[in-house]
């Protein structure tokens, strides 16, 4: 049997033209290769830092200027560039560009946009070739510093930004700066100009440079002082404007003591009168005011009103009147009747009184004279007596005289002596008693104690005081305010006290 081979041209030629292409490529990448690596060993490194941020870059370019534009750079006038920009690159080069601070001036009605290397507000300005008067008020982003202050440091969030480890996705490290800074606004400096106003008080004007907005912010500035009752013109409130002038009138300091007080205070006035009536402080009659009313004032005059009043006073002097007592027998006894109330003589004295600020400083006396003699008080007392009966613990008696006394008790024991003052031995029934109230042996009646004889005297037994004797198997201890009956017939009419005194006195 016979094989047959058949051949497929086709398949190799396939085979063939995907060689002939893998070899095409390849060769193009080995060409790609070598540049690469021709480019790579002709660049030269560059070491850069901008704004302080440093990145190392390799570099065909021929100039530095050339550089700065591959890298997106634009130097401004002021910019610090180096080595310059007209120098050529070479291999290991460190090019260092510096980048003044942004700051925008409004001066004079205009809005610049400027950069400058100045620490102080004087130096920008200077800088910015804008003069800056003596007396021209700087505004560092709306505060007001002095001219040759610092500058405000730069945000510690936007330097630690602008130092942040660099990353792939963000360009060059100063990109991520500047475009941080871009977001920031810059420092804003404004000037106001210094004004002269022309200032008249008292002497010589003077002059006073100002950036004030109104009068008295310009004088407050300038430490002029004004006091209460000091006029200006134009007034404080009044818009400054180039070539004003203002007008002071000085009030004059005046201390002025008044009715208990001390005021201090200033004036227009010229006269001490005229001053006193600007504070309403009114003078009458006979005050007296130190200087006078008519004198001029001067600064830091001293005023002083003494209030003067007059008054007339009368005193007067009571002498008593005399209580007379008069018998009338158809009057009962212990009871009295006024015949005439009596007045007390009166001698009055006429006196005019000078007060000083309330204070007594003189007194005379005009004249003396008797109002009123004085009169007797004419009191009639009872000298009728009749007797009277009543039944006191079962006992009929008949009296002529009822008398309320305060009672005590004693007996021999007590006394230390068994005998009375009548020589009568100390007993139940024996009495003590005032002699000049209850004669001796008279014969008496007290409730509750029963009949007794007035036998006994006393040291304390006086007026409507009466002691009571006991024996001392029956002593009663007593100490109260009794009725002390005097049983009939009554004594001698000498013998009677017919106006019995209030001792001790009555109980209510």
């Amino acid at each position: 049997m016979t094989s047959v081979t058949v051949e497929r041209p086709s398949e190799n030629r396939f085979e063939l033209v995907a060689w002939a292409r893998w070899i095409a490529l390849a060769s193009a990448a080995s060409v790609l290769v070598l540049m690469w690596i021709g480019w790579w060993f002709t660049a030269k490194p560059v070491r850069v830092t901008v704004d302080g941020l440093s990145e190392s870059i390799s570099t065909h370019r021929v100039t530095v200027a050339d550089l700065l534009l591959d890298l997106g750079i634009q130097a401004g006038p002021r910019d610090r560039v180096a080595p310059p920009s007209h120098s050529l690159v070479t291999r290991g080069m460190a090019l260092t560009i510096d980048r003044a601070q942004p700051i925008r001036i409004l001066a004079d009605g205009r809005d610049l946009l400027v950069s400058s290397w100045g620490l102080t507000p004087r130096a920008v300005l200077a800088d910015a070739e804008i003069a800056l008067d003596t007396y021209d008020q700087v505004l560092v982003d709306g505060v007001a510093v002095a001219a040759g202050s610092a500058l405000p440091a730069q945000p510690a969030e936007l330097a630690q930004r602008m130092r942040a480890a660099p990353t792939f996705d963000r360009g060059f490290a100063w990109d991520a700066g500047a475009e941080t800074a871009r977001r920031t606004e810059p420092v804003q400096l404004r000037i106001y100009r210094a004004v002269p106003i022309v200032v008249h008080e008292g002497g010589l004007p003077y002059t006073i440079d100002t950036t004030a907005q109104t009068i008295g912010e310009a004088l407050r500035q300038a430490e002029v002082v004004l006091y209460l009752g000091d006029r200006v013109h134009p007034s404080l409130g009044s818009r400054v404007s180039a070539g004003t002038h203002v007008y002071i009138e000085r009030s004059i300091a005046v201390a002025l003591r008044v009715d208990g007080r001390q005021i201090k205070t200033r004036t227009q006035a010229e006269l001490v009168g005229e001053a006193l009536s600007d504070l309403g402080v009114a003078v009458t009659g006979m005050d007296r005011v130190q200087p006078p009313l008519d004198a001029p004032l001067y600064d830091n005059v001293k005023i002083a009103i003494t209030r003067v009043t007059e008054d007339v006073e009368i005193e007067e002097e009571i002498a008593s009147y005399d209580t007379v007592f008069v018998a009338d027998p158809n009057l009962p006894i212990d009871t009295q009747a006024m015949l005439d109330p009596g007045a007390n003589g009166i001698t009055r004295t006429r006196y005019r009184v000078r007060y000083e600020n309330g204070t007594e400083v003189k007194r005379v006396r005009e004249d003396t004279w008797v109002a009123q003699d004085p009169a007797e008080r004419r009191i009639a007392y009872g000298q009728l007596i009749e007797p009277k009966t009543a039944t006191l613990d079962g006992q009929f008696i008949t009296y002529w005289r009822k008398v309320k006394m305060y009672a005590t008790s004693y007996n021999p024991a007590a006394v230390g002596n068994n005998t009375t003052a009548t020589g009568d031995v100390v007993t139940k029934g024996v009495v003590a008693v005032d002699p000049r109230i209850i004669p001796m042996r008279s014969q008496l009646f007290v409730p509750d104690y029963g009949q007794g004889t007035a036998l006994d005297t006393g040291g304390g037994i006086v007026s409507r005081r009466i002691d009571l004797g006991y024996d001392d198997r029956n002593f009663v201890s007593l100490s109260k305010w009794v009725d002390v009956y005097l049983l009939w017939p009554p004594p001698a009419s000498f013998q009677i006290t017919w106006v019995l005194p209030n001792y001790p006195p009555l109980p209510e």
